[in-house]
């Protein structure tokens, strides 16, 4: 959560002594990127609760039919209530907030007549700091039987990771025991009271954000971290894992390059869920603001970017924070006036001196438009598959629509240049002409051209969305379901599936960034992949081909990693001891398993992330270069000896263990 204060009154528009803009500098000479689109690669299918947005009791404006209007013209889906961490102080039964604001016309009756005018759905905090199990019980009971409102996403309180357990302290917590067992021991209580109710409802759990405060950190008294503890105890009765996001950076190039780590973020929630839970836990990102430009086009584009790549990973709802925040520090920021407003749209407030105010209330800001154009851009059902682009400050994403259409948004991170983008596809075959919808730095709205399928001119600091039809027949069979793999090795993989209907083979790709390698086809329901790399993770979809030869969307991806040897002449345990947000200490234990001596060895590992480094070490000497890791010592390690060596290592991301380990060359077994 991020600080928020009472949404102000509206207010007369902009006075003179508002900020002084600057004419911004003429965009560059356009230079040149090229864009892939592989319909094979498929990715996640569009949940029908994607889009979304937070709503908060101390807003006047919530449920109002202005503001439901405009969310419904933005394409949002979901809308979550009662606001951040008065979820942890709010009574639905009597509306009251002890110690918060209550805005007059924020019932929850108020918020789901909101709900169902924009036509979305409603994700409900239940009150877990203050409240009870029998509380948020009686609150479905309303909700679900009584006025038939038919919510099914309940989250269990917000951020209670922020309690004070950690040594900061926000979030409301009236229980004696602020610890992630005692969480998740009455999480458990929440989920079978409220499912008493209504069986049909789903059940989220509060969890950090990998590589963001206070995830890895063990606190005084437990045995681990908050996510280890929560998703042991709660995780095999609950339905999703909460997370929320706010990337910090000073800059709009620091800011907007955080979605770069959104794939590691979401595949370590997903391993702890399965390694943890048993299971494979939906994931809701409730929360989402950025640290940089809230109100202007860097945090258009952040927002584009975010919402399509968490979309893409697969979590099934991402919500703004916030529909109206209120007005903070006000300066320039890509040219226009920046409030460092954390709503979607104005409050209408001025300054605590009155000399500077926001536009009218419920203009919509930057951000508002680049939800809009992702609700344009992949709509519920539609499935995202790979794009990738040659140039960085291009940000790629693609969609593959039902009636055969196929979307591509392109996401022009230079703040200066123009960039002209030549589109290829594979697998696809467009027609000639391309629907395109632009949003650019100051626009007030998003513009409708017609355009070309093959390629496009985006704007300096810009969302672009082209819309294009199949040039021929787009009927085929059915896509697969996401194989699964049954076991794995150092060099094999089997993969299973349902079996394909009569007259359909299926063919097994490999996804290698934009591209994809055809591994076999069978009209089985299993294929065991061999040869692979030890150590390193591979993605998979399947494609159905019928013998007409008409071809299927892909299957959802399956993601694995091959292990290491399980037999060699060295191995590797990597354990770490201890961890403070941003830093931890870790040991390597390395055996000699082999029959001879090793005298003087040197271990090698590479990070999988730019973000994590090599701080000192101890027992041996350390050094590192780019990602690769070195670990030397002169000592002889006898056959069936082991040693032990400990590094200090930082991050400033999703902190993801090395996979495989090498002592002189020699590939080692990972324990």
């Amino acid at each position: 959560m991020r600080p928020r204060p009472v949404v102000l009154p509206a207010l007369a528009a902009l006075v003179a002594a508002q900020v002084v803009l600057t004419t911004g500098a003429p965009a560059q000479a356009d230079s040149a990127a090229t864009v892939t689109v592989n319909t094979r690669a498929g990715l996640e299918v569009v949940h029908e609760a994607a889009t979304g947005v937070n709503h908060a009791i101390w807003d006047a404006q919530l449920g109002s039919d202005a503001v439901a209007d405009l969310l419904k013209d933005a394409g949002v889906k979901a809308m979550r209530y009662p606001g951040g961490s008065y979820s942890d102080i709010y009574h639905w039964a009597d509306h009251t907030a002890p110690g918060g604001y209550v805005a007059p016309n924020t019932d929850f009756d108020t918020f789901m007549g909101g709900v169902r005018r924009a036509g979305g759905q409603a994700i409900v905090t239940a009150n877990y700091g203050t409240g009870t199990a029998e509380e948020a019980a009686a609150w479905v009971r309303y909700a679900n039987v009584e006025k038939r409102y038919g919510v099914k996403y309940w989250e269990i309180g917000n951020e209670n990771y922020g309690n004070g357990h950690y040594g900061s302290g926000w979030e409301a917590d009236h229980h004696p025991d602020k610890s992630p067992t005692y969480y998740a021991s009455l999480v458990r209580d929440y989920a079978t009271a409220m499912k008493a109710v209504d069986p049909t409802i789903k059940i989220g759990a509060v969890l950090t954000t990998p590589g963001e405060w206070p995830d890895a950190i063990t606190a005084a008294g437990d045995s681990a971290s908050w996510n280890e503890t929560v998703l042991s105890i709660a995780g095999p009765v609950v339905d999703f894992g909460i997370i929320h996001w706010y990337p910090s950076g000073d800059t709009a190039a620091q800011v907007l390059a955080k979605t770069d780590r959104v794939g590691d973020q979401i595949a370590l929630v997903r391993e702890q869920s399965r390694r943890l839970a048993g299971k494979d836990l939906g994931i809701a990102l409730t929360e989402v603001n950025t640290s940089y430009g809230r109100n202007t086009q860097p945090g258009a584009l952040f927002a584009a970017d975010a919402y399509a790549t968490m979309i893409g990973h697969g979590v099934f709802n991402v919500d703004w924070w916030n529909v109206h925040n209120g007005i903070g520090q006000v300066r320039e920021i890509a040219g226009h006036p920046d409030y460092d407003d954390y709503g979607l749209l104005s409050s209408g407030g001025c300054t605590a001196d009155g000399t500077v105010c926001q536009p009218a209330l419920n203009t919509p800001f930057a951000p508002y438009h680049a939800i809009s154009m992702v609700s344009r851009f992949a709509r519920p059902g539609d499935q995202l598959v790979t794009a990738a682009s040659t140039d960085p400050l291009v940000r790629s994403h693609a969609a593959r629509r039902p009636d055969g259409g196929l979307a591509v948004m392109l996401v022009n991170q230079d703040p200066d240049a123009a960039k002209t983008v030549d589109l290829r596809f594979a697998g696809y075959s467009a027609a000639a002409d391309a629907t395109v919808l632009t949003f650019g730095n100051g626009d007030t709205g998003i513009t409708t051209t017609t355009g070309s399928s093959s390629s496009a001119t985006l704007p300096p600091y810009s969302i672009t969305t082209l819309v294009l039809k199949p040039s021929g027949s787009a009927t085929g069979p059915a896509a697969p379901a996401r194989p699964a793999v049954d076991s794995v090795t150092d060099r094999t993989a089997a993969l299973s599936w349902p079996a394909p209907p009569a007259g359909v083979k299926y063919e097994v790709h490999r996804v290698d960034g934009a591209n994809t390698e055809q591994w076999g086809e069978t009209t089985g329901a299993t294929f065991t992949a061999a040869n692979l790399t030890p150590g390193t993770k591979y993605t998979v979809n399947l494609v159905a081909r019928d013998n007409a030869g008409r071809v299927s969307w892909s299957s959802p991806p399956l993601t694995f990693t091959t292990g290491t040897p399980a037999t060699s002449t060295c191995a590797v345990t990597y354990k770490e001891v201890t961890n403070w947000g941003n830093g931890f200490v870790a040991d390597l234990e390395i055996a000699n398993t082999g029959a001879t001596p090793v005298n003087g060895w040197t271990l090698t590992y590479t990070w999988p992330t730019t973000w994590q480094q090599v701080s000192s070490g101890w027992n041996a000497t350390w050094a590192q270069t780019g990602y690769q890791v070195s670990v030397a010592n002169t000592a002889p390690l006898a056959p069936g000896a082991s040693t032990t060596a400990g590094f200090v290592g930082s991050y400033q991301g999703p902190n993801v263990r090395p996979v495989k380990y090498f002592l002189n060359g020699k590939l080692c077994t990972t324990r």
